[in-house]
């Protein structure tokens, strides 16, 4: 883990799809989404085969409380731990552990990915102790637990020395323990992160790092949660159904599986709240209604990398509007600290037509919509863009 970072804690937060079966009554509304900015509504919940879960946080969280979100949280040195190799004995040799290469430069990598851990003191890459740190909060917080088993570790050395991908079935194994051993080791996890590495070592299980693909990096803006501030490794796994989910009592009062449209829906009706980054990656997944088409652009995209996002915040006329990269206001130095004048720039309010745009406009908690019209790096997805909440009438698109 990296403890020179000024302003924020590295942390890691996993995107979990799991399938369901389709209704004979909603099979004819599978239809393909449209490409086109701004045209798209979401897609009906009947229109997907697939769960996302999500996890309420207590009221008494010291960051979003009561909001709803991915499972995950911050890294700790124990993912980062030597102990580890022993655990990957059979994949040392191969690099990142039999994870495929990002075609991505170093130079543009994001520093979550692109730190020399080495000089850090750790042997164990940021692209598997960030993998790590994923599954064991969401093993934490949910009592899922992905693993590979000594029996699945051989046919997968081999595909990863073979260089073949290991992507074309989705990832099935959950929970395989019994209900008493998962609680048992949950309960160790939770009181101590390193017990993880134990559980792992006296089960004879892997993490299943290779499930999980790279799907983006968030920064939290200055001022806007507290003090507390991430820098938020994003990845999203597949699996082919809803395996059994336990929330914790502590941080995590509640968890529910729903449809991407489903949650966007729920928090324009004000029924539940979401964060800017929630939002915007279901809208994106809104592009793939059907589980293995999402599996299958998430695999292949993965090798691609990714871009960091730190939404720049500013006030206009009561209401909020997140500048991400790309946006023709968002400042090249991205660092975040520096304002922006609000009062002189009438691209803000009455951007024209041929303006790069890639904004959250925020009227209140409940009423977001996005603004984008560039085309997104790292051949990734622009999300689908809803109409305007009709709690918010005066917005235009």
């Amino acid at each position: 883990m990296n403890t020179t970072l000024k302003h924020w804690k590295e942390a890691a937060t996993l995107i979990l799809a799991a399938g369901h079966k389709l209704g004979a009554d909603s099979l004819s509304s599978r239809t393909p989404l449209s490409g086109s900015y701004g045209g798209s509504h979401l897609p009906h919940k009947s229109s997907f085969d697939y769960d996302v879960l999500l996890l309420k946080r207590s009221s008494k969280s010291g960051f979003m409380p009561n909001a709803y979100v991915f499972p995950g949280g911050m890294v700790d040195s124990s993912d980062f731990s030597s102990e580890w190799l022993d655990i990957f004995k059979s994949f040392r040799n191969s690099p990142n552990f039999g994870l495929r290469s990002v075609k991505q430069s170093a130079e543009s990598r994001p520093p979550i990915f692109a730190t020399d851990r080495l000089k850090l003191g750790s042997p164990i890459p940021g692209e598997v102790a960030f993998r790590i740190c994923a599954l064991r909060e969401t093993f934490e917080e949910s009592g899922l637990l992905l693993v590979v088993s000594k029996t699945e570790e051989k046919s997968l050395l081999e595909s990863t020395e073979e260089k073949c991908t290991t992507d074309q079935i989705l990832h099935y194994k959950a929970n395989e323990l019994c209900s008493s051993e998962l609680k048992k080791w949950r309960a160790l996890v939770n009181q101590n992160p390193s017990n993880f590495i134990r559980m792992c070592r006296e089960l004879e299980v892997l993490p299943n790092i290779w499930a999980l693909y790279e799907w983006g990096n968030w920064l939290t803006p200055s001022g806007r949660y507290g003090v507390s501030r991430f820098d938020t490794a994003f990845f999203i796994c597949c699996l082919q159904e809803i395996p059994h989910t336990l929330q914790d009592q502590k941080e995590i009062v509640h968890f529910q599986w729903s449809t991407p449209s489903e949650v966007l829906q729920s928090y324009q009706a004000r029924e539940l709240w979401i964060a800017p980054p929630q939002f915007y990656e279901l809208s994106r997944m809104c592009r793939f209604p059907l589980l293995n088409d999402l599996h299958n652009f998430s695999s292949q995209r993965a090798t691609e990398g990714c871009e960091q996002w730190l939404p720049v915040v500013v006030l206009k006329d009561e209401h909020y509007i997140s500048l991400l990269p790309g946006d023709k206001l968002y400042p090249l130095n991205g660092s975040g600290e520096a304002g922006i004048d609000t009062s002189i720039d009438p691209q803000l309010e009455d951007p024209q037509d041929d303006s790069a745009l890639h904004r959250i406009r925020i009227s209140d908690p409940y009423t977001t919509y996005l603004q984008i019209n560039i085309t997104p790096k790292y051949n990734h997805l622009l999300p689908v863009v809803g109409p305007a909440s009709p709690h918010d009438s005066n917005n235009k698109l």
